[in-house]
């Protein structure tokens, strides 16, 4: 290929399939250009995440570092598109920065996971996902309390959709043997439509302002600041609703995984 200024009337796509075929090292400089929108775009969204830890310019650079190993490791013949791959994987290197920084303090890991057990048990008897009153109850604290643990521990309750989603698609891989035709099939999480339509089941069962949460954070991509104007309430509100739901998404999930047993 003859690279010149051409290069400015290729579609993204074009000119992905072109550095696929070439390996042209210029073409790979102009890609990651081209897709830096979406590493400053998560990396604005997720910085209640990395804040006490790293600067939003630490983030995009190892976010353009990802992107750099994703365009190599990327494969056009899967059929996914390479902004929903690279989303997928620069929200996982921000989760990844965080857990190694280890910032969740052991109190609040060891009470988050009696919380989750306690959530659990009473999924179970009640047959629905418990009020916050009925975790409050069980487990033996004040609702106040309850609500204060949920305000602290947001990064705890899972702080991302995505990592709910790809842990459930792995235990489902694990657990059941992949047959020729599945085995063939992209193995990225969000291909699966099975996973997507009890997901989507998930989020329906949601109360009205932790679907609009959900909505505005991952589908519409706003800040937890944009949303708290939204809604009209305080942005430590907004991140309770946002754990919250994810919360009940993990429930509804792991039946996702016993049904696949």
């Amino acid at each position: 290929m003859c690279v010149s200024n051409s290069l400015e009337d290729l579609t993204n796509e074009q000119l992905l399939i072109e550095y696929k075929q070439s390996g042209n090292i210029q073409l790979k400089h102009v890609l990651v250009l081209r897709y830096i929108y979406v590493i400053r775009s998560i990396a604005l969204q997720m910085r209640g995440i990395y804040l006490n830890f790293a600067q939003i310019d630490d983030i995009i650079n190892e976010g353009v570092i990802c992107l750099m190993s994703s365009l190599d490791k990327f494969e056009l013949e899967k059929g996914v598109k390479f902004e929903t791959y690279i989303t997928k994987r620069i929200r996982g290197m921000i989760i990844d920065l965080a857990r190694k920084q280890d910032w969740v303090p052991r109190s609040v890991r060891k009470m988050g996971k009696e919380i989750e057990k306690v959530t659990t048990e009473l999924h179970n008897e009640l047959g629905r996902v418990p009020t916050d009153e009925e975790i409050a109850n069980r487990y033996g604290i004040s609702l106040e309390k309850y609500e204060e643990f949920v305000s602290k521990s947001t990064l705890f309750n899972v702080l991302s959709l995505d990592f709910v989603l790809e842990e459930t698609y792995e235990k489902k891989k694990y657990l059941q043997v992949m047959d020729e035709e599945e085995t063939n099939q992209p193995e990225e999480y969000y291909l699966d439509q099975e996973l997507k339509e009890y997901l989507a089941q998930g989020i329906e069962q949601l109360r009205e302002k932790e679907k609009m949460v959900i909505s505005l954070y991952y589908l519409e991509e706003l800040q937890m600041k944009e949303i708290a104007k939204v809604l009209e309430v305080s942005e430590p509100r907004v991140s309770q609703i946002h754990a919250k739901a994810i919360s009940r998404l993990k429930e509804h999930m792991k039946k996702f995984v016993e049904y696949k047993k």
